[in-house]
């Protein structure tokens, strides 16, 4: 892999982890490239915010601010994980969930 090509897939794995907006633009600007560690990080970061839509629908219930905010700091540690994996060029999924976005979203590709 070139340093331009590696610097592309870095860039696109970065704007992924850039709000659900950020993840459908990474999808677009991977689908000439199909470089497989931008898709690892797609993958990861949509599953990130999935999760994140669904479970805060859930959360959402609860009438805690002890709930919301550990609900809110589990998913910032997970969404920081997934940057600073992408910012070190490392394909490490994340904790708990990592290899199931993998199979689960095969159809980003």
């Amino acid at each position: 892999m070139t340093e331009s090509t590696r610097d592309n897939a870095k860039l696109i794995a970065i704007v992924a982890y850039a709000t659900i907006i950020g993840t459908i633009i990474a999808i677009f600007m991977n689908l000439e490239h199909k470089n497989a560690f931008a898709r690892f990080h797609i993958r990861q970061a949509f599953g990130i915010f999935v999760l994140f839509y669904i479970t805060g629908v859930l959360v959402s219930y609860f009438d805690s601010w002890i709930i919301s905010i550990s609900f809110l700091v589990f998913f910032a540690v997970l969404w920081g994980y997934g940057l600073l994996n992408a910012f070190q060029n490392v394909t490490k999924p994340i904790p708990l969930v990592g290899e199931k976005f993998q199979e689960w979203f095969t159809f980003i590709k």
